[in-house]
């Protein structure tokens, strides 16, 4: 399978410019064979949205929405969004088309709120981690932070996985000056494929944007680690095989569209080389979790030990 990521600038805020600009890429991307197209997440409104998210947020049954679903005609998209639900709740979203036919939208489940991030304070969190097939793969998406929680990508593979799409913001110093995310995202990616045996694509954006302009006027951004307010996007999007090898790279810094091909076959030889998930039992992780989060002790087990110490005339 053929498929194409695009590493695109989002005008903040502007949903109709980037709209047209990705249906362009749509369209671009089939034209050259591509069977997946794959965009960065909140490619259809940049990030920092602040308070202005209600006026940018789409339901799946809006015009825009549908509009990407027919540009998926022939093949198939994963684009980044603002989703309002009927409920009236708000999600950081991933919308997947497949040939013209609206699957689902992913939402974000790990929403950071520390720094400079403030997604949980506008957003709700997603409930579940699907899969689709399509193409002969099976298909699990992530949003940015999702990648970060080992237990979400476990959650994919139990569900027999292929290929993780993630599609991510990650700036330059966002997270302080000690701190790398183009070396921490190259190892994330790499480590998943090697471990789980499944293809990576991240999708990236670049572009500048600075916190708090979108935020009324008096209301503090300052922070105590003194990061600076204007963020770079650094790109890097990249396809990672299932032996952790990268097959494509983006520029760093710019916008840019790279292509990889995914095979069935050299998933086949890496897990039949380096079986790792092959004695995995889900069902034992299962019952760990629920002896863990819901045994209840009725004595605690100092007191126990304590107890059968005294009984027997013995110290503790």
């Amino acid at each position: 399978m053929r498929i194409a990521v695009y590493q695109t600038s989002p005008v903040l805020l502007d949903v109709q410019t980037n709209l047209a600009g990705i249906i362009e890429k749509i369209h671009a991307g089939r034209e050259q064979g591509a069977q997946l197209i794959v965009f960065p997440e909140l490619a259809l409104t940049g990030y920092f949205v602040g308070h202005h998210y209600p006026k940018v947020a789409l339901r799946m049954d809006s015009k825009e929405i549908r509009q990407i679903a027919e540009a998926s005609r022939g093949t198939a998209a994963v684009v980044g969004f603002i989703e309002e639900s009927p409920s009236m709740n708000f999600y950081n979203s991933a919308l997947v088309a497949v040939d013209g036919e609206l699957l689902f939208a992913y939402r974000k489940l790990n929403l950071p709120n520390y720094g400079v991030f403030e997604e949980r304070k506008y957003f709700s969190s997603g409930k579940k981690v699907p899969v689709f097939r399509y193409g002969g793969f099976c298909f699990a998406v992530y949003v940015c932070n999702d990648l970060w929680h080992p237990s979400l990508p476990y959650l994919g593979v139990t569900q027999k996985a292929d290929v993780f799409i993630t599609v991510i913001n990650s700036s330059k110093e966002s997270m302080g000056d000690g701190f790398s995310n183009i070396e921490s995202w190259e190892t994330i990616n790499t480590f998943y494929s090697r471990i789980f045996g499944i293809y990576n694509i991240c999708a990236n954006r670049v572009g500048e944007e600075t916190f708090g302009e979108c935020e009324p006027a008096g209301l503090s951004t300052d922070f105590p680690h003194q990061v600076p307010k204007t963020y770079r996007f650094w790109g890097g999007s990249e396809v990672i095989n299932p032996y952790g090898q990268r097959i494509a790279k983006a520029r760093l810094y710019g916008e840019d569209a790279v292509f990889g091909e995914l095979s069935r076959e050299i998933l086949r030889e890496k897990r039949i080389q380096l079986p790792y998930l092959r004695n995995d039992d889900p069902y034992f992780t299962h019952r760990e979790l629920q002896r863990i989060l819901f045994k209840k002790l009725t004595t605690p087990p100092l007191a126990n030990a304590q107890y059968r110490c005294h009984s027997k005339g013995e110290k503790p």
